[in-house]
């Protein structure tokens, strides 16, 4: 039991040398660590729980591939949902998806728990339909910075832009659904 309270405790970047150095143990930490965040990412993002399992399968498959390419000063937070939506966007780009469809409201809750409009379904299916009518741009940006916990240097890493480009594309997203939720603020 100590040993997985000081494994909670191991950072990011150690666990990652651990797993670089052979640790078989480091990868099934880091993988339970990003797996539930990285599921919950990649649901919302291609609207296909089948697909986004794989792509989850997928992420840390190329996760294993790439270890050797890790840079810490990126973070390891950042870079695994880098290569998480690199994937989706080429699973989407491959099948061409109409992401106009509803995802179900399981998939609202955020990092932290349930998101208080999961107690609302409509109120949930509102917070859904704007998401999805935000540009992708600003979704991914909205999606990794308020639900998944990324600061502004690590989504623009996982978005392969500038952290102001970041910063703009969330706070257009923000703005856009702010707009979009207008009628459910006084609800």
């Amino acid at each position: 039991m100590t040993e997985t309270i000081a494994n909670a405790a191991e950072s990011d970047d150690a666990l990652m040398r651990r797993f670089c150095s052979g640790d078989e143990a480091a990868f099934g930490l880091l993988y339970e660590r990003f797996a539930p965040d990285l599921g919950i990412f990649l649901r919302r993002f291609v609207q296909d729980t089948t697909l986004a399992e794989d792509l989850l399968q997928t992420t840390f498959l190329s996760f294993v591939r790439a270890r050797g390419r890790y840079v810490p000063s990126v973070g390891l937070r950042a870079w695994i949902f880098t290569i998480a939506a690199n994937a989706a966007r080429d699973a989407l780009r491959r099948r061409s998806a109409r992401r106009e469809d509803a995802v179900p409201p399981d998939v609202l809750g955020n990092v932290e728990g349930e998101s208080p409009a999961a107690s609302d379904p409509q109120m949930a299916e509102a917070i859904e339909t704007a998401l999805q009518q935000l540009p992708p741009d600003q979704r991914e940006a909205v999606l990794l910075h308020k639900l998944h916990g990324l600061s502004f240097p690590e989504v623009a890493s996982a978005l392969g832009t500038t952290v102001a480009a970041a910063k703009v594309r969330a706070h257009r997203g923000y703005q856009r659904l702010r707009v979009l939720l207008a009628p459910w603020e006084n609800k």
